[in-house]
């Protein structure tokens, strides 16, 4: 059984910062990249940033580059989002996922597990 669990949402005022964990079990996940997504309420779920677990390889959406951040993974069980000089726009629940090496990232319909979501925040 796999389980993702996000943790680390909350409320923030504009311009402040999260960290997001994602904590992973159930299996090793070397051959896997590693995706953060968000929804916000009447929108499509987006893709904002992604890692591979073996070389470190990071890519970000163009509404988040430059304020969030995915630290390096040293132990394949957690992943983490430092999301510095938050936006109202960036109020949404934010999940995590895993996708095999070679799947499209932040292609949600590549992820093949899915964590429960933590809802972020952010007021004006």
């Amino acid at each position: 059984q796999v389980h993702l669990v996000e943790s680390g949402g909350g409320l923030v005022q504009a311009g402040g910062s999260l960290r997001l964990s994602c904590a992973v079990s159930g299996r090793t996940f070397s051959n896997y990249a590693m995706g953060w997504f968000r929804q916000a309420p009447g929108k499509e779920r987006e893709g904002v940033a992604d890692i591979s677990w073996s070389g470190g390889t990071t890519y970000y959406a163009d509404s988040v580059k430059g304020r969030f951040a995915i630290p390096r993974v040293y132990a394949n069980t957690t992943v983490y989002l430092q999301m510095d000089g938050l936006k109202p726009e960036d109020t949404a629940v934010y999940y995590c996922a895993a996708r095999r090496l070679g799947a499209r990232r932040l292609q949600s319909g590549e992820y093949d597990y899915w964590g429960q979501g933590t809802q972020v925040t952010v007021s004006s």
